[in-house]
């Protein structure tokens, strides 16, 4: 499978726990990780933040006053798709924990689940939708080696 081009920024807000976020996402594992789920080209933002700043982006741009795992910032789909994704960091190491899942394969996940959404995948639109993006993560992950995040 031939992938896609892709020019990458990966930024970390503050964390109290940074060392823990970085040795879960190498830049190379986030870079491969993304290509897998890439439709385009792209140029992408990958931002790691704490609750704080998760929460305020959640507030202001979802009208949701609490943090989330991942928010997604699509600003252009073609001929090069740019997008920013902002990834919650307490939020994703609770999730992973609570789940059973290494904190690696949670950010996987995660990062492919926000750069199909930055390609107009949208599992909120519908039951159908929402099986397709689902499905489509799955084999994405297989792909990569990773095991079915909603088994």
């Amino acid at each position: 499978m031939a992938l896609h081009n892709l020019t990458l920024s990966l930024q970390y807000g503050k964390l109290a726990d940074a060392a823990t976020h970085r040795a879960a996402l190498p830049r190379q594992k986030v870079a491969r990780w993304i290509r897998h789920a890439l439709e385009i080209d792209a140029e992408m933002a990958i931002r790691i933040v704490d609750a704080e700043e998760g929460q305020q982006l959640n507030r202001d741009y979802r009208q949701k006053d609490y943090p989330t795992n991942v928010l997604t910032f699509d600003y252009c789909t073609g001929p090069v798709m740019m997008a920013d994704l902002v990834l919650c960091a307490p939020v994703v190491a609770r999730e992973a924990a609570e789940q059973g899942k290494t904190l690696a394969d949670h950010y996987a996940h995660l990062l492919v689940h926000g750069t199909l959404h930055a390609q107009d995948w949208d599992h909120e639109t519908s039951e159908a939708d929402a099986q397709a993006m689902e499905a489509k993560e799955i084999a994405i992950l297989a792909n990569l080696g990773i095991a079915n995040p909603y088994a």
